[in-house]
């Protein structure tokens, strides 16, 4: 007689969330959503880059304790789309290229001795530390890059103590601190990026500017395709820009 064993799998379950209320600083915040939104609004053309913030990263299949909920993280190779999580056995094993960490009172023994080592055996090949308070890195931004399976430091262009600059080469981009103030710079046009708010504002003035020229030209008589013409726009853009003024 064959006695056949059954064999159950337990299903491991990967929480999106860790059950606590989420308890970060208005600054910690404030530029991690500038830091994820600026970054995610620059890459946005790219559906192979995916960027994500303070989501848990799970890096050993059959393991929910294996897992590290990076600041702000960037992916290349990956489908941008929206996830609970990022499971890195479910996408060929590629693992994040660029890291972020805010750096608190909390965060900073793990930020510069738990976190390195998990991302450097990840191949993160980049990974940045900034501390908004100035209390706890000095410099304010820091970052390493991986050589040779081992992190590097990457050289700061110093003004000041709260003002300088790292190039990423990940991310090709200049992650600048003006006045302690955090910002990303495209190196080729001297940009800083902007949030979804930032952009949506600068469109708006840009645009509120344009429209009173266009008024001021209406105003002194010229006609409308003249206008148009001299501006280098459509009239339909024209009129769109007076409306129910023309």
């Amino acid at each position: 007689m064959t006695i056949l064993t059954q064999v159950e799998q337990v299903e491991i379950e990967y929480p999106s969330s860790d059950g606590e209320p989420i308890a970060e600083r208005d600054i910690t915040r404030d530029y991690m959503t500038y830091s994820v939104e600026a970054v995610k609004l620059y890459f946005q053309e790219r559906s192979d880059v995916y960027v994500s913030a303070n989501s848990f990263i799970y890096y050993e299949e059959g393991n929910n304790q294996a897992v590290v909920a990076p600041d702000v993280y960037v992916v290349f190779g990956g489908t941008n789309r929206k996830r609970d999580n990022y499971k890195v056995w479910e996408k060929g094993g590629i693992t994040p290229d660029f890291v972020l960490e805010i750096t608190s009172e909390t965060t900073q023994t793990k930020d510069q001795e738990t976190k390195p080592e998990i991302y450097r055996a990840l191949g993160v090949r980049e990974y940045f530390q900034y501390d908004p308070s100035g209390d706890y890195l000095n410099p304010i931004l820091q970052g390493v890059r991986l050589i040779n399976n081992h992190y590097e430091p990457i050289a700061a262009n110093n003004i000041a103590f709260d003002t300088l600059w790292l190039f990423s080469e990940v991310l090709g981009l200049e992650l600048h601190i003006i006045s302690g103030e955090l910002r990303f710079r495209v190196p080729q046009t001297g940009e800083f990026l902007k949030t979804h708010k930032e952009e949506n504002l600068r469109r708006l003035a840009a645009e509120s500017t344009l429209r009173s020229l266009v008024n001021q030209l209406l105003n002194s008589g010229m006609s409308l395709e003249q206008v148009a013409q001299m501006m280098n726009l459509s009239t339909v853009e024209v009129r769109r820009l007076v409306g129910e003024n023309f």
